[in-house]
């Protein structure tokens, strides 16, 4: 049996990475996470493809990170990778409005968003670093 215990501070290390990075090219080139939506909005193979890609991090996240242990980061990991799970179920069944929604959202917030990714990114840097 593969040995997990440092699962959780790995799992926040590389979702905070992504968070961070993530927010960091939104604020050099904005406009691009509203383009990304727009595009999936316009495809069904993206909507497919975005809702399988989802479901999959979603589920190997909240079968890497346990609810019911002592370890505090590994149940709030748990409920991330559950409720990504659950958005991949809503963009498969439901992406016209889902995603419509989220359009209108990156317009007039998009620095908010941006600065709130870079900000939870570090955190869960920090927290996953700690976390050894």
């Amino acid at each position: 049996m593969p040995d997990l215990s440092q699962a959780p501070a790995w799992t926040a290390i590389f979702l905070g990475l992504f968070a961070l990075f993530a927010g960091i090219g939104e604020l050099r080139k904005p406009g691009h996470w509203h383009a990304l939506i727009g595009e999936i909005v316009e495809s069904p193979a993206l909507q497919m493809i975005t809702g399988l890609l989802e479901l999959f991090l979603g589920a190997v996240i909240y079968l890497a990170n346990p609810w019911a242990s002592p370890d505090w980061l590994s149940s709030l990991l748990s409920v991330v990778g559950g409720l990504m799970c659950i958005e991949a179920l809503v963009v498969l069944a439901f992406s016209d409005v889902y995603l419509a929604f989220w359009v209108r959202r990156f317009g007039p917030l998009s620095k908010l968003w941006c600065w709130t990714s870079i900000v939870l990114g570090a955190a869960f840097i920090v927290i996953g670093g700690l976390h050894f």
